[in-house]
């Protein structure tokens, strides 16, 4: 592991939480632990996965941080709104005509994101506010890992977070 000087945010209280509903990659889940854990951002986990958590992928892909996460699984979205009713929802995917840049992300959101092969399903995006991260390549969208990446990093931006860094001396 590399040593040294690390640029740090303080973190504060928890400002958004990161759902994915029905994942199936399990490289992707565990590149978004480690985002998550990175950023002490909660993950939350909903409906059925495409794989086991237990599955090597997942823990090889979130390497030494799995421990670190904080971690929540939810039968179903209902369940995940029941538990966080807070926790305002705000969808991406690739078919919205919102930009992220232009949704409205404000802490105590849930960012929440479909599966990589069919995304979101219809009944649920009727329901909130969706956006999109705009390409300009001839891609159908972009890694479950780096969208997540791409939001949760604008919405710390926007909510003043990593204004406040520091560099932690090692």
């Amino acid at each position: 592991m590399p040593t040294g000087d690390k640029l740090r945010y303080r973190a504060g209280p928890v400002p958004f939480r990161i759902v994915l509903v029905e994942p199936e990659i399990p490289p992707n889940t565990g590149a978004i632990a480690r985002t998550c854990v990175a950023t002490k951002t909660p993950l939350h986990l909903v409906g059925p996965l495409g794989f086991d958590l237990s599955d090597h992928a997942v823990r090889r892909a979130g390497l030494d941080y799995w421990p670190k996460l904080e971690l929540h699984r939810h039968d179903d979205f209902d369940a995940f709104v029941a538990a966080f009713p807070d926790a305002r929802p705000v969808l991406f995917t690739a078919g919205a005509t919102k930009s992220y840049l232009d949704a409205e992300l404000a802490p105590g959101d849930a960012l929440v994101f479909g599966r990589e092969s069919v995304g979101l399903p219809p009944a649920l995006l009727a329901r909130f506010e969706t956006a999109a991260i705009p390409t300009a390549g001839d891609v159908r969208s972009l890694n479950l890992s780096n969208a997540a990446a791409i939001v949760l990093y604008e919405g710390l931006r926007r909510s003043g977070r990593l204004a406040d860094t520091f560099v932690e001396r090692t």
